[in-house]
């Protein structure tokens, strides 16, 4: 069965796109276009991933979002020349590459965006504070959902997935206070500071001040 890329227009599937392309790998694209007037993405994509972003690829009935994840699974599977070897020095220079686009590179990039979007329509901080509700709300709406059934994000137990997600979680419910509508989430977070390793961190920090 064929890989399917889920591409929309003027996305960062662009990234996907060009991976396979240069790659070689074979696949199947499904494309999506986003209104000409919002410039948002068609309510199809839900279908395929309930946050109705992309890129999102699928294999053998597999939906993968991300794309930092795709990137890292496309490669590891279908590309390693793309990649340094794993037990080499220029890994970890290629892994924190890899994250800082979509981490700290994207972010400033976006908010410009939105600023110049706000100056020519003259909706000064409107679309970008609506923007911000809709994403937050959707993005951890979503998140609240998976979690409504796990202990961990990722199987039976603490992962790197976890803690990655546990300083995110933990800022929009101690910051935002967000917990009262992301119960599962609020609950999640409560789990991963009842463990030694997260309260020994908080024993460092509290040392630090």
């Amino acid at each position: 069965m064929a890989l399917t890329l889920h591409h929309l227009n003027d996305s960062r599937s662009v990234r996907i796109l060009w991976l396979l392309e240069e790659a070689g790998i074979p696949y199947e694209l499904v494309r999506y276009q986003r209104d000409a007037k919002t410039h948002l993405a068609p309510e199809s994509l839900k279908a395929i991933h309930p946050l109705g972003k992309s890129p999102v690829i699928e294999e053998n009935g597999k939906i993968i979002a991300e794309s930092g994840a795709i990137v890292e699974y496309l490669i590891a599977r279908y590309a390693p020349h793309l990649a340094p070897a794993a037990d080499t020095p220029d890994y970890i220079d290629y892994l924190q590459w890899v994250h800082f686009a979509e981490s700290s590179a994207m972010l400033p990039v976006l908010l410009k965006i939105f600023g110049e979007f706000e100056q020519k329509t003259g909706t000064r901080m409107n679309f970008l504070a609506g923007y911000a509700d809709t994403e937050f709300e959707k993005v951890f709406g979503f998140l609240n959902e998976t979690l409504a059934t796990r202990q961990f994000i990722v199987g039976d137990a603490l992962s790197g997935a976890d803690i990655m997600l546990g300083f995110v979680v933990n800022t929009a419910l101690d910051q935002l206070n967000a917990g009262e509508r992301f119960p599962h989430l609020q609950r999640y977070a409560q789990r991963l500071k009842s463990l030694p390793g997260w309260q020994k961190v908080q024993e460092i920090e509290a040392n630090a001040r």
